[in-house]
Formats: structure tokens, sequence, C-alpha cells
């Protein structure tokens, strides 16, 4: 796990993910959304725009709630979207 990672990308803009996770050959980019609100599906694609502008596939975003739209794309697009309550229980998100 390398923590606060920047990769740059060929527009010259530098996305900042909180971590990298390696598992065997797969690399995740992650990112914690520390809010006590909703993460809409904007936030979800901005991760993924970034994710892929960085090289990267398959991000995770982790936060305390996901609305049901952001769901859907995480879903559609292999965006890994975990809540707190999940990650305190130890449910398996990779």
């Amino acid at each position: 796990m390398e923590k606060d990672i920047s990769q740059e990308e060929f527009q010259n803009h530098t996305k900042k993910f909180d971590l990298i996770a390696r598992k065997g050959n797969e690399v995740h980019p992650v990112r914690v959304k520390d809010w006590n609100r909703t993460i809409g599906v904007n936030i979800v694609i901005n991760m993924d725009k970034a994710s892929e502008g960085a090289g990267f596939s398959n991000p995770i975003l982790v936060a305390e709630k996901f609305s049901e739209h952001a769901r859907a794309y995480g879903k559609r697009r292999g965006i890994k979207l975990i809540t707190k309550y999940e990650m305190r229980e130890g449910i398996k998100v990779i």
C-alpha cells in the first residue's frame, strides 16, 4: 500500500489519490471522502476520470454513503464503492 500518491496525466494535470492499493498484479487508486453526506454520481464520475487519466482501472472510493445513481454508475464502470460501515465490519472489498 502506498500513501498520498500523485500521477501525472498527459494534460499536465495532477490527480491526487489517497492510496494506491496493490494485490498481485492489480493496482487500484483509492480516494477517501470523509464527508457526513451522501456521495453523488458527480464525485464518482470525477474519480473515474482521474483514474482513467492517470492510467489506472478499477478505482476504489470510500465514503459514509452513496446515492443510488452513484452506485449504478460505479457498477457499470467497475468502480468499487465502499462504505465506512463495510470497512468496519470487515466485508471483503477486493
